[in-house]
Formats: structure tokens, sequence, C-alpha cells
């Protein structure tokens, strides 16, 4: 098989690096690579492609090592065992080396032929151009009707017009994307993240192809934690700074609806009679209203406290058992 661009000097950092996670992918990892070397044989580019095994228990990564020793532009890395797509993410940019990074599933659903239209929008100026499944080949009920829902929310909430926040299929300008710390799930949320620091975005329709082999990683549960991934973006996004209007704030209008319900309570005991101690209604109704808010509060202080740590420590969010075709640095 002919290798694109095999004659190039590989030593040289690459143009665009091709970051894909992988997880029990062993009947798409063959044909991934082969769709990619593919597609950008006609390229002008010079290109990596990095695949991040999130702690695979299938053939996964004896097939990656395989690919690798063939081909010095494929590198791996292994984690010992699976910390999610967000820490997969995370070490594809870290363990990158293009001035462009693009990212895409490894379950032949995205189409490497879109590649190079994405680098192109790039190329034009813009520091994060998004796939947007605009024909998507998934099921309705269980998968494009709660993404459609969930984009709509998100793009109400953060500001970012983009009709498929989840697509994976996305190019960022290496630079932006290097100023991005991602943790817990945030991977959806990375071009609202690079909003925040100026990013330049767009999105571009491209090709969606139905599963062919393996079985889907996500479920219809993924929809309750991009709702509760929202809150974090929306407060990270506008009160990082200033958490007290926020936590204040929350205070105030507690304040208000206890003066409210105490009102009741003494109009209650005057004209009806009733007592003021003996009303359980309204004891469980603000002791809800109470044990809702301070649950919401300490999740957003979690997710506060635990960025401090990561990058007070310089830690990341996974660990490498090994890497092949990658330089120690």
């Amino acid at each position: 098989m002919k290798q694109g661009g095999a004659s190039k000097k590989t030593a040289a950092k690459p143009y665009i690096s091709i970051v894909l996670p992988v997880f029990n992918e062993e009947e798409n990892v063959e044909r991934q690579y082969r769709s990619i070397v593919e597609a950008m044989a006609p390229s002008r580019h010079s290109y990596e492609i990095v695949f991040i095994d999130d702690g695979s228990s299938d053939r996964s990564v004896p097939l990656l090592r395989g690919i690798a020793k063939k081909d010095p532009r494929v590198k791996i890395v292994v984690f010992r065992r699976n910390f999610g797509q967000t820490a997969a993410m995370a070490a594809g940019i870290d363990f990158s080396s293009g001035e462009i990074i693009v990212f895409m599933d490894s379950d032949l659903q995205n189409d490497a032929s879109d590649i190079d239209m994405l680098v192109a929008k790039i190329e034009e100026g813009y520091d994060v151009v998004s796939g947007w499944r605009k024909n998507r080949q998934d099921r309705f009920f269980s998968r494009k009707l709660p993404s459609r829902i969930a984009n709509r929310l998100i793009a109400r909430v953060t500001g970012v017009h983009i009709h498929d926040l989840g697509c994976s299929l996305k190019a960022y300008r290496g630079e932006i994307l290097r100023q991005v710390n991602l943790y817990g799930e945030m991977h959806r949320f990375i071009p609202v993240h690079a909003s925040w620091i100026g990013a330049r975005i767009t999105e571009v329709p491209v090709k969606h192809h139905a599963r062919m082999f393996g079985k889907s990683k996500y479920g219809i549960k993924r929809t309750f934690k991009v709702l509760l991934d929202l809150i974090t973006v929306k407060f990270l996004g506008k009160y990082s700074t200033k958490p007290i209007y926020v936590f204040g704030g929350t205070g105030f209008i507690l304040l208000f609806f206890s003066g409210l319900s105490g009102i009741a309570v003494i109009l209650m005991k005057f004209l009806l009679g009733q007592s003021m101690i003996r009303n359980p209604l309204l004891l469980l109704t603000v002791m809800l209203i109470i044990l809702s808010v301070l649950f919401v509060q300490i999740g957003i202080l979690a997710e506060i406290m635990i960025r401090i740590y990561h990058e007070a420590q310089d830690m990341s969010p996974y660990r490498v058992l090994e890497t092949v075709n990658i330089r120690k640095r």
C-alpha cells in the first residue's frame, strides 16, 4: 500500500496532528488508519496520527503497535486504565506537535476525507472549525433528539452558536488549543473554552457514517452529564473571577423567600389559627430549597478546587503506561 507523504521528513514537526481516542475498537483501528492515509495522500501538508488508547481491554493496542512499527508518522499513547474521553483528548494535545490539531473518532463514523476541508478553514483565519453532522446516521430518539436539545440549550446558555457541539471531528489552531485545560468531562465544551480566550469559531457540514463495527460507548445518560457540565461551564465562564455574585445573589434570594415564608406562617397563625411550629409543609419546602442550593454550590466549589489541585501541582488527568514513536520530553 502506498504511504501518502512517506517521502516527507518525519523528523520535522508535522503541520497537522490527527488525534484519535481509542477504547475497544479492534475492528476499526486498522480501517481507520488506512482511511486517513488514503484521504491525506493528495494533501500538500505533512501530518502525524496520534492514537490515544484509553484503557482498551481488547486487541486495539497490539494492532496499533503493528501499525506504528510500519509507519513512523503514527504515535501511540497507552493509558494505564480507562480515564475517559476528556483525558484522552488532553493527552492528544500534550503529545501532538502539529500547528493544527484535528480530533476525530476511531469508529469510522467520521470521514477522513473532511480533514483537508477543516484545515483549509483554519488557514482562512479561523481558530476553531467544528464539524456539523447535518445528515447524522444515528438513532433518532436515543442519540439525535437528545443531541439537538442539548446543542440548542448550550448555544443559548454559552452564546457559542454551534449546531453540533458533540461532533468529534473538529480542527483547532494548536496555539489556541494548548491554552485550554481539560478536566472532568469537558471535551465537548472545548469550543466554548476557546471562545473565552477570543478564538474565532466556525462550523462546516461534514459526512457521517453509521457505525459498522464495535459498540457505541455513548447512551442517553450522557445527556444528563451534559446538563451538569453546562452548569459548570456557565459558572466558570461568567463567575469564576467573581463568585461572590452568584453565591451572594443566591443568599439574597433565599433571604427573600424566607421572608415570604415567614409572613405566610404568621398570617396562617393569626387568620387560620394554625400552629407555626407544627406546619410540616412549610418546613419541608424550606428544607428542599436549602438542600438543592447547597448541593449545586458544593458541586461548583468541587469543580473549582479540582482545577486548582491539578494546575497548582502541574498534574495531568491521566497516567501513561507506554508510548510508541514519541520522543521523551
